[in-house]
């Protein structure tokens, strides 16, 4: 071989190698994080066909505090932590709730958001439904693999329905197919706050309170460090309040 082609041969290997290490690198800062985008208004589809929400927002400014690009990936919320399991994804953020069951399977962050389980029933309703006490035996709907699933079977003695959808669960009780929709409470005041379903009302008894966190695998703490990191970040410079007034209309 000639020593100009052996120059050309070792250029040639010394891009290939900084090319590989540069996509490798760029690859990495890559974020892709699970969401189930129809649960407004944590994370929801804008018009524009894209992943919008409370939920997208903060993931977003996190991965920008931390120098990730957040690639949103959008599934059934069931699907949610089998994919994490099996690393499609590296992180889940989807109004889910941190329990003792799931942290068996998943580390989460520290909690990003305070929520509730509240019941949402029909007007007509009010008087036979004045406590949550008053609920057993009613029909509840939820949706499936939310905690609001799991506390409308419990609540109603095992006379509950799941639905793939929240629309789907709103919409069985303002047909009458169901007595109650239990629901994250911010889930369910904003479906009152913008469907001006002036026949549906929200019981003053609230059941839980619950916290929400950040999903990662339990194998990957460095990213679980960060994520951490990113959030004390936009909590201090005062991004994560503004997000949050962006989307309640009221201060943290």
């Amino acid at each position: 071989m000639s020593l100009k082609l052996m120059q050309s041969v070792k250029y040639l290997t010394a891009a290939a190698a900084f090319t590989f290490c540069a996509v490798s690198a760029q690859a990495a800062d890559v974020l892709r994080v699970g969401t189930e985008a129809t649960y407004a208004p944590f994370e929801f589809m804008g018009d524009d066909g894209k992943e919008i929400g409370y939920d997208i927002d903060i993931i977003k400014a996190i991965g920008a505090a931390e120098g990730y690009e957040v690639e949103i990936v959008n599934m059934g919320f069931d699907a949610l932590i089998p994919s994490l399991l099996s690393r499609q994804i590296d992180a889940v953020i989807a109004a889910m709730t941190i329990t003792p069951e799931r942290a068996e399977r998943v580390a989460f962050t520290e909690p990003y958001y305070d929520s509730g389980l509240s019941v949402l029933i029909r007007k007509a309703d009010q008087d036979k439904f004045k406590t949550i006490a008053d609920l057993k035996g009613a029909v509840l709907c939820g949706q499936i693999g939310t905690t609001g699933a799991k506390k409308a079977e419990e609540l109603s003695g095992g006379n509950a329905k799941s639905y793939n959808y929240e629309s789907e669960v709103f919409n069985e009780l303002k047909l009458g197919g169901c007595d109650g929709a239990v629901n994250d409470r911010p889930v369910n005041l904003y479906f009152l706050a913008t469907s001006h379903a002036e026949d549906i009302v929200e019981m003053s008894e609230r059941i839980t309170a619950e916290q929400y966190g950040i999903a990662v695998h339990k194998n990957n703490d460095e990213l679980l460090s960060k994520l951490n990191a990113g959030l004390k970040k936009i909590r201090e410079d005062g991004t994560f309040a503004k997000i949050h007034e962006k989307w309640f209309k009221v201060a943290q």
